[in-house]
């Protein structure tokens, strides 16, 4: 395990694994292990995503609700604030994405992600992939290569934190 580093889990990662191949009833061990590495502050996310989140007024809305509640960091920042505004400045620059990306982006988490992850030198954890030809959304990867932020997939990041369903 890499003990210096500190995880930032985008919306999929969580919608992902519900949905997917880490639903609550098949695998409470995975919900589990989040929560006791948000304990100890190895992972986190950010109260955007949590707003995207509690959309869903499902399952996973409330589980976000309850013990991972504490692992959601806010936002609002300063130096966040001054990362988000280089990151919509770099987004404008790009004539691939078209004009609704933009916006989309503009109105979502994703860019506020990756901010957070600028100001607090954060890995980000997302099942999404850099595409240089997209245009249609903005990748967090694309963002997170643009400014030379790591970022990994669910499944690195639990290997790298050790975690085992045994």
């Amino acid at each position: 395990m890499k003990s210096n580093l500190v995880y930032l889990l985008d919306a999929n990662v969580f919608i992902e694994a519900a949905r997917r191949y880490y639903a609550f009833d098949l695998a409470p061990k995975f919900w589990d292990s989040l929560i006791q590495k948000a304990s100890r502050g190895v992972i986190e996310s950010i109260d955007r995503v949590k707003q995207e989140l509690a959309k869903g007024h499902d399952e996973l809305a409330d589980w976000i609700n309850g013990d991972f509640d504490q692992a959601f960091c806010s936002t609002n920042d300063t130096v966040v604030f001054e990362c988000y505004a280089k990151l919509v400045t770099w987004v404008q620059s790009q004539g691939q994405f078209t004009e609704a990306a933009k916006a989309d982006f503009a109105s979502g988490a994703d860019g506020w992600l990756v901010a957070y992850a600028m100001a607090r030198e954060r890995v980000v954890v997302t099942h999404e992939v850099p595409s240089a030809d997209i245009k249609r959304k903005v990748p967090i990867p694309n963002m997170c290569d643009a400014f030379e932020l790591e970022y990994i997939d669910t499944f690195k990041m639990m290997r790298d934190l050790g975690v085992r369903f045994v």
